[in-house]
């Protein structure tokens, strides 16, 4: 066989969509096409003259497919400079094919391997000839082009059709193959890794879309999701409306976070990645008045998200409010929403975005949480201890809480854990619902304050939630004065009998729940 006076391209994908077209020009071009046996097939089927791969090896396809295409020729075929001519010199002794194009896509370890997978069945979806090939092919890209996504397709056969291609195509292929190949690999290590923290870290993501812009209009941005997630997200689709910017994205996810930890119907206003008002209600319309009522002012302009889906009377609500208040909101989302509810509710405001994102689970399924910080990040696991077992709780005054009492303090502490720190907020008396909230404080007591005056005439008899503890009496003494009658926050603090004291004195309930709740 002749191998200097032709041009090869080697051909092995698992992804067969455009394959047979792209071949087909290719051989139009007069590049010979070398392929392993399952390409081979789909470009026979086409009456595509294809060379087997064991041809140029020598060695036949074995071990059920694990051994195909790794063999000096191949390699040395795709990497050798062309440039140099002892190179040249031994790829013709050698008898090496000049292989200028590879075209490589992997088993989809992505789309078949999830956290609940058999590590046999997830060990045999680790491609290892494909990454090996276009590793290869990346690093030679001054001769190569590294292939491994179909719409590339057509941006090679152009570069390949014209009298003089330059480098510029091949060099951003071989960038794109080099972060695929990492992408890859972090999925492989991230599934096999048992240890929180391991030596050595990849954050491993794929990118969904770009965003529209980021925190602000002169920032751009897009949008990417890590393995093994089973986030609502991956499965947010627009229905109506304005495309997502970077705030839009994470008033939906800081949403979900807040309605998620709830069984029942509730409902989240977002703004800033902070709830103005969550709620809980025995229908989707309940829920969302309430979350609504909590703080209407803030909540202009604001991110609803719901953990049950929006049917008509919902969207009613919806236009209702923009009527009432001359208000509108920026994004609605939900699992789902009825024909008849997205009807309305794209006709309230046509900029207002709405998404749906399918089933919530409980808690959020990533391991860990990242921080990013200047020159790298942080890692830390994810507080998913929000909804544990309430008997540890300790009820530390005199006063005990009634059963209703309790159940408040339960919504309370689930709302709290969901508010940035520093964190005071108000429930109603008798609702599940948040009346104040005081958010993102540098110390306590501005954030009770806040929370106060934004609950007004519903302090009285009502629940007071702290994501820490108290430093001082001053908190305790400002919920007295209102009337206030619960309070849960976690405990821990050397001055706690201070605060207990000042609830004695009051005749408040306060309860420790031996746990903080940050959330930064």
């Amino acid at each position: 066989m002749k191998t200097q006076s032709h041009r090869y391209a080697l051909l092995s994908v698992y992804d067969k969509k455009g394959i047979a077209e792209f071949a087909s020009r290719l051989h139009g071009l007069g590049i010979q096409i070398v392929s392993t046996s399952g390409t081979a097939k789909e470009l026979i089927n086409n009456n595509i003259p294809v060379i087997p791969v064991e041809k140029i090896t020598g060695n036949p396809e074995c071990f059920d497919g694990r051994m195909k295409t790794v063999s000096f020729q191949i390699e040395s075929g795709i990497l050798f400079d062309r440039s140099k001519k002892k190179h040249i010199q031994e790829a013709k002794k050698l008898k090496i094919p000049r292989i200028d194009i590879v075209v490589c896509n992997f088993y989809p370890f992505d789309r078949v391997v999830d956290a609940s997978t058999t590590e046999k069945k997830a060990i045999e979806q680790i491609d290892v000839g494909g990454p090996t090939m276009m590793r290869a092919a990346a690093k030679n890209y001054r001769h190569v082009y590294a292939i491994f996504d179909p719409s590339d397709y057509d941006r090679v056969i152009n570069d390949l059709g014209k009298k003089k291609a330059g480098v510029e195509l091949r060099k951003e292929l071989a960038a794109k193959a080099f972060s695929y190949l990492s992408w890859y690999d972090a999925h492989i290590a991230q599934y096999l890794n048992s240890e929180d923290f391991p030596e050595y870290m990849s954050i491993s993501g794929k990118k969904i879309a770009n965003l529209r812009y980021g925190d602000n209009p002169h920032q751009k941005a897009a949008w990417y999701l890590r393995p093994y997630t089973d986030s609502p997200l991956k499965n947010l689709v627009k229905l109506s409306g304005r495309d997502l910017s970077v705030t839009n994205l994470t008033d939906i996810n800081a949403g979900i976070e807040s309605v998620r930890l709830f069984n029942e119907p509730s409902a989240v206003v977002i703004k800033h990645n902070t709830p103005c008002g969550i709620a809980v209600g025995k229908t989707a319309h309940q829920a969302l008045q309430r979350a609504i009522e909590a703080d209407p002012v803030s909540a202009f302009g604001g991110v609803i998200v719901m953990n049950k889906p929006i049917d008509m009377k919902t969207a009613q609500l919806v236009s209702k409010f923009k009527k009432e208040n001359n208000s509108h909101l920026d994004i609605i989302a939900a699992p789902s929403v009825t024909d008849t509810a997205l009807k309305l509710l794209s006709e309230v405001r046509k900029t207002t975005g709405i998404y749906t994102f399918g089933n919530i689970s409980k808690q959020n399924t990533l391991r860990q949480q990242i921080r990013w910080i200047d020159g790298g990040y942080a890692l830390q696991t994810l507080d998913n201890d929000i909804d544990t077992d309430h008997s540890s709780w300790k009820v530390v005054t005199k006063k005990k809480p009634t059963k209703h009492e309790m159940k408040q303090m339960i919504v309370a502490w689930k709302c709290i854990a969901r508010v940035k720190s520093n964190a005071i907020l108000i429930v109603d008396q008798k609702i599940p619902m948040t009346r104040g909230i005081g958010t993102g404080q540098t110390s306590r007591i501005g954030a009770a304050k806040i929370a106060v005056a934004q609950a007004g005439r519903y302090l009285t008899g009502a629940i007071l939630a702290s994501d820490a503890f108290f430093p001082f009496s001053d908190t305790v003494e400002l919920a007295a004065k209102h009337k206030i009658a619960c309070i849960v926050q976690p405990g821990g603090s050397v001055r706690d009998q201070d605060s207990i004291d000042a609830a004695n004195k009051a005749g408040i309930v306060m309860v420790f729940t031996g746990q903080r709740v940050f959330w930064h």
